[in-house]
């Protein structure tokens, strides 16, 4: 068994954004950088578990990135995993990033790609299923339990509504979010293995990018809150009726 985890670069949830370059950039100064939790969480984690379970499996971890990834890429691997892979390629377009991964999964021959749902910067949530359609083959997107099966798996995905029991062989593709697995720390030997653990690093294949980034814009800033007497019921009703416009 040949696992690959696609990981990515993404900031902390606490850090302070701000744009760059006539906000068509991420303002990096100051900026704490982590593992997508969606790909460390819940795809990195469960692949370590089958490692765990079958210790002949093997676990390659994959980054679409420039150098300032490594650090990152040296966490996921004091995490778990036998050696890592950063295509050298800086770029926001999905299609790109896909076809880095398909390039670099095709030549590997791998039983079992896993990614993360989405990324918690760009929410795009489409680098799974482009990876499949390069590659050909099966996809099952925002699973939330995963299990092999002979020579398939049996994955367990959220739908409007309820969730959805799929059957599915290998090779196969599957985007993964919370219920998948429990997040975990690394713990010193991993830490202190990961330091010595392969990090190849291989030039981007050329493709076409089919989109840019225009611009970026935060949010409106949030209006003040107003505070009304518990005993004012009516000015509240009033407030929310013609103010907040929820009811």
């Amino acid at each position: 068994m040949k696992i690959l985890v696609c990981i990515s670069k993404t900031p902390d949830t606490t850090a302070k954004i701000a744009f760059s370059d006539n906000n068509t950039k991420f303002a990096a100064d100051g900026v704490q950088w982590i593992i997508n939790p969606y790909d460390e969480w819940y795809a990195l984690v469960r692949a370590i578990e089958i490692k765990e379970t079958d210790p002949s499996t093997v676990l390659h971890l994959l980054n679409v990135g420039n150098a300032e990834s490594e650090p990152i890429i040296r966490k996921a691997l004091a995490l778990g995993g036998d050696e890592a892979i950063r295509v050298n390629c800086d770029v926001n377009d999905s299609f790109t990033i896909a076809s880095q991964i398909a390039a670099v999964a095709k030549e590997g021959n791998y039983d079992l790609i896993f990614t993360g749902k989405e990324t918690i910067d760009y929410n795009g949530s489409s680098i799974g299923g482009m990876v499949a359609e390069l590659l050909d083959l099966p996809y099952i997107s925002h699973a939330t339990k995963f299990n092999l099966e002979g020579n398939g798996a049996i994955v367990v995905r959220e739908i409007e509504g309820g969730e959805e029991t799929d059957k599915a062989t290998l090779p196969l593709v599957v985007s993964c979010q919370k219920g998948m697995a429990e997040q975990r720390i690394p713990n010193m030997k991993g830490i202190m293995g990961a330091r010595t653990k392969p990090l190849k690093v291989v030039e981007a294949v050329a493709t076409d990018a089919y989109t840019s980034v225009v611009s970026f814009d935060l949010p409106p800033a949030k209006a003040g809150v107003k505070l009304v007497d518990p005993e004012n019921a009516e000015e509240l009703v009033r407030l929310l009726n013609e103010e907040a416009k929820a009811i």
